[in-house]
């Protein structure tokens, strides 16, 4: 690791450290380290065990920023979140304790148990990046993540996540089962110790601002932003879709192919980054309509679907070469 490694070889070494842990998911790591590089925050959906929390303590180990696990349940409070000021009886003045807010990288462990007042004590820290606590705002260090996790499955005692606080999430990925082989690795990885244990930084937090500010320079072509928003207008316009994606998704697509071409070493986006991203950014963002959800239809599905109806930019110039 030196001062003078590119963003975009500072992004490889990250992804190649946090592979030694998340084995054989090198997609789901790069989408991470891809929300990181846009400035977003991640919800991982997926059942237990498939490394969700070791996804969130690699990626902070290795880029060497503080990291800070927030078991969500029924009964935590707002302020087990934020913060709050305590009253110093020798000092005889309020002060203030940090909540775990206050870490650059931040897993909000099953979001969905606590209450909808708890889970929107994140929401002016995953905008805004900062808190207030009895009218004092606190701004947040840089660079900050939120990445969440909740159980697809398991719905007893869990309070579903409202738009406003999906929306607020730049991409929602899974990381599902691991393959066979990928399968046996993982326990001779973890034969004699986890190597989460052994993991050590090969980026500083100044590195990952620096790759986030490498990516608003990356070129997007006039056409490619007219993809972008075409698939999420036409989104609106879908008939299993009661409640489309919002202009927000399109800035969050339009940041996150940025992140992604940089990551991939190119300093232009091209359609294939924006289709591969697509699924995770827009997906969470739709309300599908009662009788689509009655049917078992899934909001991946339809993006799938807007990708194969809506034109992709020079794919006509292409067959006719």
């Amino acid at each position: 690791m030196t001062a003078t490694s590119s963003p975009t070889a500072s992004a490889r070494r990250i992804i190649d450290n946090v592979d030694k842990v998340i084995v054989g998911k090198t997609t789901v790591v790069e989408q991470a380290l891809t929300a990181l590089a846009a400035e977003g925050h991640l919800l991982v959906e997926d059942v237990p065990g498939v490394g969700k929390t070791m996804l969130a303590k690699s990626i902070a180990q290795s880029v060497g920023c503080s990291f800070k696990r927030i078991q969500f349940t029924p009964d935590l409070l707002p302020s087990d979140v934020t913060g709050i000021s305590v009253y110093n009886q020798h000092e005889e003045q309020f002060e203030f304790r940090e909540g775990p807010i206050m870490a650059q990288v931040v897993l909000a462990d099953e979001i969905n148990r606590a209450t909808p007042k708890t889970q929107s004590a994140l929401l002016e820290a995953m905008e805004e990046h900062q808190v207030t606590v009895d009218g004092v705002t606190r701004h947040l260090g840089s660079p900050f993540l939120v990445m969440a996790t909740q159980n697809p499955i398991e719905y007893e005692g869990t309070f579903p996540l409202p738009e406003a606080q999906l929306d607020r999430f730049l991409m929602r990925v899974s990381l599902g089962y691991p393959e066979f082989a990928e399968e046996i690795s993982i326990i001779e990885y973890q034969e004699q110790e986890h190597p989460i244990d052994s993991l050590r930084a090969v980026a500083s937090p100044e590195e990952v601002v620096q790759l986030q500010a490498a990516a608003k320079g990356v070129y997007v072509d006039q056409l490619v932003r007219q993809y972008i928003v075409s698939l999420t207008e036409a989104s609106r316009r879908h008939g299993e879709v009661a409640l489309g994606a919002s202009p927000r998704a399109s800035l969050g697509l339009f940041r996150a192919s940025r992140a992604l071409a940089l990551i991939r070493e190119r300093d232009y986006v091209i359609p294939d980054d924006v289709q591969l991203l697509a699924p995770a950014v827009i997906a969470h963002r739709l309300v599908l309509t009662p009788s689509a959800r009655m049917r078992g239809v899934q909001a991946a599905a339809v993006v799938e679907e807007l990708m194969q109806t809506t034109p992709v930019p020079g794919a006509s110039r292409q067959q006719n070469i």
